[in-house]
């Protein structure tokens, strides 16, 4: 497919912003099942570019000078066709990293025990889509119930949650079956449903050896296809979040994130 995408977050604030620092992983990579036809961050001031611990460009900004509103757009298109494995070069982080768990995905004992007959007992694919499906039949997809802080125990408690969440459960429960997984921002192209335009899924190692990484979609119950664009990978959101940063001052924030998928072939 042929995407054209457009990404677009806005801030305002009740109260002047007197410093802050932002930092996005918003540039796509080339990589099995995208070509990057051509890419474009737009933000207030030049931004300064370096790549991460995880292979994703970061583009870091800082603002000195005060300000109430503040825009971020990212645009360009993508060439897409499926494609869900992926292998590592040999600089990448040790799948072994990817088998610890952090603030986000530490799992409760009671998430343990309800998906302990799901755990896979080995990486394999088939395996791991089940415990997908049984990952996304038991967390209702719920927007507005959880946000960027709601940890997979949090989620698993109100069985609700969206994209960022179905992640988050099925990084701890792999993590807890011996299984390297990492997070994955991007797109989601789908026509008949907007709000998932923002997307999150996983990969997990199905060859520690050889660094190989299928990529599966919990909220489709899925293998990814050519309807995904990856952002970044991380450990879980924060480490592969598209948008974040600090600031001083500002007191009351409203945040307006649009995002548009168009196919233009």
């Amino acid at each position: 497919m042929h995407l054209k995408i457009r990404h677009r977050t806005e801030y305002r604030y009740e109260t002047p912003v007197r410093y802050s620092i932002q930092e996005l992983r918003l540039s796509p990579p080339t990589a099995a099942g995208q070509e990057i036809e051509r890419w474009k961050i737009s933000t207030p001031i030049k931004a300064s570019n370096s790549i991460d611990t995880f292979n994703n460009v970061c583009s870091v900004f800082v603002q000195e000078a005060s300000y109430t509103s503040m825009m971020i757009e990212a645009e360009g298109e993508v060439l897409t066709h499926d494609a869900y494995e992926y292998i590592d070069d040999s600089k990448a982080v040790s799948p072994y990293y990817l088998l610890q768990q952090t603030n986000l995905t530490e799992p409760s004992e009671g998430m343990l025990d309800y998906f302990a007959a799901s755990l896979p007992k080995k990486n394999s694919i088939d395996e791991v889509l089940k415990l997908a499906a049984a990952v996304q039949q038991s967390i209702e997809y719920s927007p507005g119930q959880t946000n960027f802080a709601t940890t997979a125990a949090q989620s698993f408690a109100m069985k609700r949650g969206v994209c960022q969440d179905h992640a988050h459960i099925m990084l701890s429960l792999c993590r807890a079956a011996q299984i390297p997984a990492r997070y994955v921002s991007g797109y989601f192209f789908a026509e008949e449903s907007p709000n998932l335009a923002s997307h999150a899924w996983i990969d997990f190692c199905s060859d520690i050896e050889k660094g190989v990484w299928i990529s599966v979609d919990i909220t489709h119950a899925c293998l990814i296809d050519a309807r995904h664009i990856r952002l970044a990978i991380g450990r879980d959101y924060y480490s592969a979040a598209p948008v974040k940063g600090v600031r001083t001052g500002g007191g009351g924030e409203e945040l307006t994130a649009n995002i548009s998928i168009q196919q233009l072939s």
